[in-house]
């Protein structure tokens, strides 16, 4: 989990964008470690040579370019540093000589060093200056005391560094010396670096960069030499590396003892095939004796609102330039809300105003369903955990339901399954919480957030019908449409990730899909369902994809309704929060038919035809920052002894 922070302005910060700490128990190579930090440090970064040939050539126009440049440079030269190791300045004489767990950097000398540095700083003078010079010159001078002082090239900078036994056998070697130590040397702290306050977004990313880079030489960088071991003196003082973490003690270890890489036993790709027949879309009056009425529907929202000049402030260093404007226009996204809350906190004030508004009493519910694909409960599952704190003593069946954005319609169609067997309301919650699990990947920061809806579902009056009148699910498909988003991904140090393409080649799937089964059922007056559809709720994926593919599929852009600009992409949660906002917004203002297509991660799919009522809206529930949204029952801890009764032993 990487949680973002509040800081002292109220600005949301994203430590993981700056400060990265990999999950090295993920990696079992330094083959899989290099593939990370190629992608995440070395892919956008420049080189020293690159940024002289740039200053050369006239290309920087302006002086942000030119930082932005520096920036990711000295991030790729410390990408080992950064992620690694940790560096303990030591005197010659104090350094452990045997110790397995304590490397000395060998370095080989900048090439050209004091030419590029000089052509920078001649370009920096030239450059016109931004809206913003005295904040420019700041981080200049923090990246430029780092950028102009290098020693060594960075090219070839080994993830292993040796130990200080192997840097002594190594003839010729080079390490980093200083003439003495400085344990006062002035770094900026955690909060200083989450507390960093500009006017422009971009420049505020820039600073924090510039800040943690900064600490990465907690010393007089100009007194630095390279030297080998028999010329340094025992009172001189040499940058030792540790390693930063338990995990990464781990994985060092593993690579020195030779560990092999893992690997899945191969196989062929199968080609996908279609099932024998289609799967027909369930005719719920057709297919139940028991109909369903939804009773209520209530939402829950993030109470931080993330704009997209807080994705800005935030930017990582492995992301391309991309503006609040750009964003918008790429997405249809222009603000989401995260929460500091737990999600089973969501998930429970949302179940709390879904009963009360529905007038229904714990012991009236027959079942608790909670469709997620965030949930940090695996046991008990948060469904379990659900019904455990709203006070009900034995459910039917309490389950969650992992089918990302379909969330909706799969979790109605097992609602109404359950209806048949129990004949009582039926509980519905779609919960989702990606804030914590996005960490530096720009296309997931850009689109999710946070959210959650509950709906009371139950037997309609005998002989009456019900409010559902049509559910389809799907799920499968090509393989790579069934990974294109992942979540735990040890490639993207276990952030949620997203493929584009072959996110667009599934909803295009089942867009299409879905069109057609619509298009051939009977709706009224002789005309197909599809032509009697009112208005259209598609999961708020990506305002942009969805309208583009909605018009090839024959649809058009004024029939659907989003809240994406104002949510984000809340996955199961999208659509009821989305059928609130339409009633909100007075897009729904009577009884309405409403089509709710659902589509997303593990090339799920799935849709609802269903009549909604404003009536059933219960008034929102609004979480404050800050304040715990609920009463925590508190669990004892588990002893031997509690473990002997429950086994009976």
């Amino acid at each position: 989990m990487k949680p973002f922070v509040v800081n002292s302005h109220g600005r949301l910060v994203f430590p993981a964008n700056f400060s990265p700490e990999l999950d090295f128990s993920v990696l079992d190579s330094v083959a899989a470690a290099e593939a990370v930090i190629t992608r995440d440090f070395e892919s956008k970064a420049p080189t020293g040579t690159d940024i002289a040939a740039r200053v050369a050539s006239g290309a920087y126009a302006r002086r942000f370019d030119l930082l932005r440049d520096l920036g990711q440079n000295l991030f790729w030269v410390n990408r080992w540093a950064l992620t690694l190791y940790e560096k303990r300045p030591t005197r010659w004489r104090d350094l452990p000589r045997s110790r397995e767990d304590v490397f000395l950097p060998v370095v080989t000398p900048w090439v050209d060093g004091p030419a590029k540095v000089a052509a920078v700083q001649q370009a920096w003078a030239t450059l016109p200056a931004g809206r913003h010079p005295e904040v420019e010159e700041r981080i200049f001078a923090l990246l430029f005391d780092v950028w102009g002082h290098r020693r060594h090239h960075a090219t070839d900078l080994a993830p292993v560094k040796p130990t200080v036994a192997q840097f002594l056998d190594t003839p010729g070697a080079l390490t980093f010396v200083l003439p003495d130590l400085e344990p006062d040397y002035p770094t900026f702290s955690t909060t200083d670096i989450h507390d960093v306050d500009t006017e422009a977004p971009e420049l505020e990313a820039l600073t924090r960069w510039a800040m943690v880079l900064h600490n990465q030489y907690p010393w007089t960088r100009s007194r630095t030499e390279l030297r080998e071991a028999s010329a340094i003196g025992d009172d001189e003082v040499v940058i030792a590396f540790h390693p930063r973490t338990r995990e990464v003690a781990a994985f060092l270890e593993r690579v020195r003892n030779g560990a092999q890489a893992r690997t899945r036993p191969s196989r062929p790709q199968p080609v996908p095939v279609a099932p024998v027949t289609p799967y027909p879309p369930v005719v719920v009056a057709d297919a139940f004796p028991v109909q369903p009425r939804i009773e209520s529907l209530a939402v829950v929202r993030g109470e931080h609102v993330c704009e997209n000049t807080d994705v800005v402030r935030n930017s990582s260093f492995s992301w391309s330039p991309m503006s609040a404007a750009e964003i918008s226009a790429k997405t249809g996204i222009d603000r989401r809300r995260y929460t500091e809350h737990e999600i089973g906190d969501l998930a429970l004030a949302a179940a709390d105003a879904a009963l009360a508004h529905a007038g229904r009493r714990p012991e009236e519910i027959g079942a608790v369903l909670v469709a997620t694909c965030t949930s940090d409960r695996l046991i008990p599952s948060l469904s379990t955990w659900l019904s455990g704190e709203l006070g009900i003593l034995q459910t039917h069946c309490s389950a969650d339901i992992v089918a990302a954005c379909a969330g909706l319609p799969y979790g109605l169609a097992e609602a109404v399954r359950q209806l048949q067997e129990v004949n009582r309301p039926v509980l519905l919650v779609c919960v989702e919480k990606f804030s914590d699990k996005i960490g530096g990947v720009r296309t997931s920061r850009m689109i999710f957030g946070d959210g959650a809806a509950a709906l009371v579902v139950s037997p309609a009056a005998e002989g009456s019908a019900g409010d559902v009148e049509v559910l389809q699910t799907y799920a499968s498909g090509p393989a790579a449409q069934v990974n294109s988003i992942i979540w735990p991904n040890p490639e993207f140090d276990n952030d949620i990730t997203v493929y584009g393409p072959e996110v667009k080649a599934l909803v295009a799937r089942y867009l299409e899909q879905m069109i057609g089964e619509l298009d051939v059922l009977p709706g009224h007056g002789g005309r197909s369902l599809l032509d009697a559809i009112e208005l259209i709720v598609p999961h708020q994926a990506n305002r942009t994809m969805i309208v583009g593919l909605a018009e090839k599929a024959g649809l058009a852009a004024d029939q659907l309704y989003f809240d994406i600009g104002d949510m984000g992409n809340v996955s199961a949660a999208s659509i009821p929060i989305a059928l609130f906002d339409a009633v909100r917004d007075g897009v729904i203002a009577r009884p309405t038919r409403v089509f709710a297509p659902g589509f997303g991660a593990g090339a799920v799919g799935g849709y609802a035809v269903l009549t909604v009522d404003p009536a059933i809206m219960a008034p929102e529930v609004v979480l404050r920052p800050g304040v715990t949204a609920l009463p925590q029952q508190r669990v004892p801890g588990t002893t031997s002894d509690d473990v002997r009764v429950a086994f009976g032993t």
